[in-house]
Order: structure tokens, then sequence, then C-alpha cells
């Protein structure tokens, strides 16, 4: 009997031979999205992922993380008025989510007292600034020290 070989038949059969195929990622691992469960979400679960994302999280939870990471975030801005804007503008979320129903669990977050978050801001402010200050001093004695 004269078996007949297809084209691709022989690419597959070649490249397996060469090896081409050993140790592929996900070699001997399920192929995901195949184990019979439907999930009407996988598009946005794979996005997560691949893209690796931070998982969103529900309204309450995520101004707990945003209180926490305040400092932060604070420490980047340059002037007062724009570090007040961002203290404001999270407690108007607060209070806003603490107004309506929000999915996900019943999370009391309290709002930032202001003026502490500014006072904080000062004193690290203070501390960089200080920190720069003494950095650029010391490049200039190195300077110095070089063209004598």
């Amino acid at each position: 009997m004269d078996v007949h070989e297809s084209w691709i038949d022989r690419q597959i059969r070649e490249a397996q031979e060469r090896g081409d195929f050993d140790n592929l990622p996900g070699a001997g691992k399920p192929i995901k999205g195949l184990d019979g469960r439907h999930d009407p979400d996988w598009w946005a679960k794979g996005l997560i992922e691949r893209e690796r994302l931070p998982m969103p999280l529900p309204p309450s939870l995520a101004l707990r993380k945003e209180v926490e990471g305040l400092r932060s975030v604070l420490a980047k801005e340059r002037s007062e008025d724009d570090a007040r804007a961002i203290v404001e503008g999270l407690n108007r979320r607060i209070l806003d989510v603490r107004r309506r129903i929000v999915s996900g669990p019943p999370i009391f977050v309290g709002t930032v007292e202001v003026e502490a978050a500014i006072s904080q801001w000062r004193k690290d402010r203070a501390v960089k600034d200080e920190q720069r200050r003494a950095d650029l001093e010391a490049l200039r004695r190195s300077r110095r020290r070089r063209k004598s």
C-alpha cells in the first residue's frame, strides 16, 4: 500500500523530527477555556491577566486603598493648592459613595482630614527639599574637586 503524504503533513513531520515542538510554553498544561464552563466575562478576565492590570475593586474598597496611598500621591505634588485639591476631591468621592448604594462589601470609609493631610504634605515636602539641597551641594562639591 502506497501512503501519500500531503505537503502540510510533511512540514509537520519534519518540524517534529527537528524538535521544533519540544518545550513549547504551556506544554502539558490544559488549554484555558476548555473546561466546559462558560464564563461571560472571559474576555475581561483575560485582558486583566494579559495586560497585568490591577483587579478592579468595589467602590468602597477602591476608596479605602486610595486613602491608604494618599501620602505617596501627595508626595508627587509640587503646590499646596494641587495637594489640597486632591484631598478635597477624594473626600467628595467618599461622600458620594456613602450617599449611594454601591456594589461590594459595606465598608465604611472615613473622610480625610484636609488640614492634617496638608500638614503632613508640608513636612514631607520640607524633608524632600532638604534632601535635594544636600544632593545639589554634594554634586557642587564633587565638581569643584574635579576642577582642582
